[in-house]
């Protein structure tokens, strides 16, 4: 599975070399052998090389790499995109994984490990640029791609040796290269014969990593790592797992998959089959978004409903100028908060119809909010949508509602000054950039969740 592997996987003779894409005997693997052709010690080997077709590419660090590729002087140095002093590590570059910085991990506890870390608020909108750049790359090489984020996507190359006189194994390695050469943008490669094990292996072998995983050493590769391994596998459930005694995956091989959905619920089937290597899901290319959501950590904390509001406002102005950029509406409002003591509370409300409006969704986040005011104190909020749909059927006239259809051609027509004249050519009240920025709040927007892993 690593790239200087012995013995029996070398045993077909295939040998990849990652820099040139030259193949090489079984021999060019011993000792600390280096290209013939080309030099390079970077190599790769597996009796199933020739033959997999599955792959994951994950882009090495993304926002971290993309910032160092913009700025040199700070490719030694180690960096940290997030937000602020209280927001968390959006990405570490690998220098800062050195002191134990972890994507996800309070900013604070991040530059307590690491306090000569440069930090650099998050450009998404570069980013995403960069994304899309990689994204018609991958797309040259298949159409068979799902996206799973802004950086990262499954990729079918079955069937493509006569498009491209090659095995997906060297596409591969000549697609990253490509992508390394034409975005300054390292990746690493996961291939084997499913979505799951792809994705466990892209993990193995970073940055610029090949890693393999076949199906005869899938079950006994698996055996000893942890169950978290397996995606769907959080926090809670890992404790339950725990809890009963089961700790790897070599415990799930054991048990029956019947016993473990009786215990665990929906969820057991995956336990049993992924536990095995086995995974039936297909790569869907274009695999819609499942939700699309915004927001902001505080500078600092709030409790008050009448400091939320506008930021609340602000944020719902924002979500519905991404569903209407992106022809999208959504049945479920969802309002995200995290309180100062970092716990995460979620709550929802599924409205008559599809919405994409700032003012709708505005006051159903609001009610959501109201309930929760009690004198707790937020670090965060965010608002999003879930069950989206098609856009001609949203906000439709509602008797009920007779105000609505004049709420909604009010914002038809400030969507059209904006459009004219920029965004902020014409504002509600309760919204006034001042409100806002007294709290000293900037709001971001991360991509929309678009698949299942």
């Amino acid at each position: 599975m690593t790239e200087h592997a012995s013995g029996n996987l070398a045993a077909d003779n295939s040998v990849l070399c990652r820099d040139c894409f030259s193949w090489l005997p079984a021999k060019a693997m011993h000792g600390e052998a280096r290209c013939s052709k080309c030099g390079s010690p970077r190599m790769v080997t597996h009796p199933e090389l020739r033959a997999l077709a599955i792959a994951h590419i994950d882009c090495d660090a993304f926002y971290a790499t993309v910032e160092k590729r913009d700025n040199p002087e700070l490719r030694s140095k180690p960096v940290i995109v997030g937000g602020g002093r209280r927001g968390v590590v959006s990405a570490a570059c690998y220098v800062a994984r050195t002191y134990g910085v972890r994507s996800a991990m309070p900013m604070f506890k991040a530059l307590a490990a690491c306090p000569d870390a440069i930090v650099i608020k998050p450009d998404m909108r570069k980013y995403s640029r960069v994304g899309k750049q990689i994204r018609e790359l991958m797309l040259s090489v298949t159409p068979m791609i799902e996206p799973i984020s802004i950086d990262e996507a499954f990729l079918d190359l079955t069937g493509t040796e006569r498009l491209h006189h090659a095995p997906p194994s060297e596409t591969l390695c000549r697609l990253v290269a490509r992508i390394e050469a034409e975005t300054g943008i390292t990746a690493s490669i996961g291939l084997s014969y499913n979505k799951f094990l792809a994705k466990v292996a892209s993990d193995l072998d970073k940055p610029r990593g090949f890693a393999v995983i076949g199906r005869e050493e899938a079950t006994a590769f698996l055996k000893n790592r942890s169950v978290t391994t397996i995606w769907g596998v959080g926090k809670s459930l890992h404790e339950k797992l725990r809890r009963d005694g089961i700790e790897t995956i070599g415990h799930l091989q054991g048990m029956e998959e019947a016993a473990l959905i009786r215990r665990y619920g929906g969820i057991g089937t995956r336990l049993a089959r992924f536990s095995h290597g086995r995974d039936d899901r297909t790569i869907e290319p274009r695999s819609p978004a499942k939700s699309v959501s915004c927001e902001t950590t505080f500078a600092d904390d709030i409790s008050k409903l009448d400091a939320l509001d506008p930021i609340l406002w602000r944020l719902c102005e924002e979500l519905s100028t991404r569903l209407k950029t992106k022809a999208l509406s959504g049945k479920t409002i969802v309002l995200k908060l995290k309180t100062s003591d970092f716990k995460g509370i979620t709550r929802q409300v599924h409205h008559y119809g599809a919405t994409q409006m700032a003012d709708t969704l505005y006051r159903a986040g609001k009610h959501l909010l109201e309930r929760e005011i009690d004198g707790r104190k937020f670090r965060l909020m965010g608002i999003g949508v879930s069950d989206l749909a098609d856009p001609d059927g949203a906000d439709l006239p509602d008797l009920a509602d007779p105000e609505m259809e004049h709420r909604r051609k009010v914002e038809n027509a400030m969507d059209a000054v904006r459009a004219k004249l920029g965004a902020k050519a014409i504002e509600k009240g309760r919204g006034f950039k001042k409100a806002v920025e007294k709290q000293g709040i900037s709001a971001r927007m991360p991509e929309e969740n678009e698949g299942e892993d």
